[in-house]
C-alpha cells in the first residue's frame, strides 16, 4: 500500500476496459505515459527517484501492458481524455505533472491543452514530433494483427522480439514474458501505430484553438542521439510550445531507463506545488 492507503497496482473501469494502472509515493501528482509497445515497467529506473516527492502513476493503455485491448482507434482527444478519466477513477483530480515519452507526448500535450485546469507541468520525454501528419491504415493494422494471432508468433517470439528491439532490454525479464507473450500486445501496438498520422493531425488542429495553460512549464526532454536533424526537430518544438529545452546526453530514444536521474530531475524541477 502506499502511505495514502491507495493499493500500488490495481485495476481501474475506464470507457468499459480494464486499465492497468500503478501507484507509488506520495505528495502533488505526476503522470508518467510511455511510448509505443511501452509499458508501466519502462518507467521503473525513474520510480524510486520520483516517489519520496511525488505521487507517481504509471498506466497502460488499451492493448499495452496489461490492459485491455479495444477496437477503436485511438484519437488524441480520446487519450487525454483518458489521462482524466484515470485521475478520477484515482481520486486524484489534479492539478498534475503530465510526462509523455515518444507517441504519448502527443497525448501529453492534448491533456495540457484540453485540460488546462488539470495541468500543473508538462513534461515531454523525447517526444513524437509531427508537422505532416499521413493518414492512418487501422484495416491494414487489423490484419496484420489477425495474422499475427493466428500463426502464433507473439507466444513463440514476443519476447525476443522486444529484447531485439531495445537492446539492451534492463526490464524485468519475467515481466517482459508476461505482457510480451500475449497476441492483445502486439495488436494494441499496431492499432496505436496505425493511428499515428490522425492523433499528430489532431494535435496540430488543436494547437490553433487551444493554448497551452500559461501557468504550466513546458520542458523538451530531448535525446538526440547524435542526431542533428532530431535535436533541430526537438528544439522547434521547444520554441513552438514556448518550452525550456534539455538534452539528455547520453541517452538513447528510451531516456527515462538510459538516464533516470536526468528525467527526475526535469519532473521536479516543475514549480509543481499543489496535490
Amino acid at each position: 500500500m502506499t502511505a495514502a492507503g491507495r493499493p500500488d497496482t490495481a485495476f481501474v473501469r475506464i470507457g468499459g476496459l480494464a486499465h492497468h494502472v500503478a501507484v507509488d509515493g506520495e505528495g502533488p501528482v505526476c503522470v508518467l505515459s510511455a511510448g509505443l509497445g511501452l509499458c508501466w515497467f519502462d518507467w521503473d529506473p525513474v520510480v524510486p527517484l520520483l516517489a519520496p516527492h511525488r505521487t507517481v502513476v504509471r498506466f497502460d493503455r488499451p492493448g499495452h501492458g496489461l490492459t485491455q485491448e479495444s477496437t477503436a482507434p485511438p484519437t488524441l482527444a480520446g487519450e487525454a481524455g483518458r489521462i482524466a478519466a484515470l485521475l478520477d477513477a484515482l481520486g486524484l483530480p489534479g492539478p498534475v505533472t503530465v510526462v509523455g515519452h515518444s507517441i504519448a507526448g502527443l497525448h501529453a500535450e492534448g491533456f495540457a491543452r484540453l485540460h488546462p485546469e488539470r495541468t500543473a507541468a508538462l513534461v515531454l520525454v523525447d517526444s513524437s514530433v509531427e508537422d505532416h501528419p499521413r493518414p492512418g491504415r487501422p484495416a491494414l493494422a487489423a490484419a496484420a494483427g489477425a495474422a499475427l494471432t493466428a500463426l502464433g508468433l507473439p507466444a513463440a517470439l514476443g519476447p525476443a522480439l522486444r529484447r531485439l528491439a531495445l537492446r539492451p532490454d534492463t526490464a524485468p525479464p519475467a515481466e517482459v514474458r508476461r505482457v510480451y507473450r500475449s497476441s492483445r500486445v502486439w495488436r494494441g501496438t499496431l492499432r496505436e501505430n496505425a493511428a499515428y498520422g490522425p492523433v499528430a493531425a489532431e494535435l496540430l488542429a488543436l494547437r490553433r484553438d487551444h493554448p497551452l495553460p500559461p501557468a504550466a512549464p513546458v520542458t523538451v526532454l530531448a535525446a538526440p542521439d547524435g542526431s542533428a536533424r532530431w535535436e533541430r526537430r526537438q528544439r522547434t518544438l521547444a520554441r513552438r510550445l514556448g518550452a525550456r529545452y534539455e538534452a539528455a546526453v547520453p541517452s538513447g530514444h528510451l531516456v527515462m531507463r538510459d538516464d533516470p536521474g536526468t528525467v527526475a530531475r526535469v519532473v521536479l524541477g516543475t514549480s509543481q506545488e499543489v496535490a
